[in-house]
């Protein structure tokens, strides 16, 4: 499975317009290659090199099977989300406190069609126990302060 985005390359710089320095919208993303037994997606953004742990920006599960894109700014098709660590169910853009900061936005084909009582604290658990493949585009980002 492949993931891309036509707003930012691999291992390149997240425009501003998907952080909290700007609209802090979700960006493009699409997705091929998917493998055939996939019943639906799960999407998480996050980032690693947060001073506190991994801090998660954006989950969403529940993503139909036919779904292979995000539409800018949009949840994915049939997507459910769950509270990420702004508290909120919704996408929360790149906003390092210092420095650059990666972040992994991950796609995962699951094997069944809707993650069953899936919270914040269960969301990653559940995905890896559900998982067939995985595919991930990294982001880099620093704040101009």
């Amino acid at each position: 499975m492949k993931l891309r985005s036509d707003c930012f390359k691999e291992s390149a710089l997240i425009p501003s317009e998907y952080t909290c320095d700007g609209a802090d919208k979700s960006p493009h993303l699409e997705w091929e290659d998917v493998p055939e037994n996939t019943k639906s997606f799960a999407l998480i953004v996050d980032d690693p090199d947060a001073p506190v742990g991994t801090w998660v920006h954006w989950l969403v599960c529940d993503i139909t099977p036919d779904a292979r894109k995000v539409v800018k700014g949009q949840i994915p098709d049939g997507g459910k989300q769950v509270k990420n660590d702004f508290g909120k169910l919704d996408y929360g853009g790149p906003c390092p406190p210092s420095g650059t900061h990666r972040y992994f936005f991950k796609l995962y084909a699951l094997d069944v069609p809707k993650l069953s009582n899936v919270s914040e604290s269960n969301f990653y658990e559940l995905v890896d126990k559900h998982k067939i493949e995985e595919a991930v585009l990294i982001g880099k980002y620093k704040r101009n302060r």
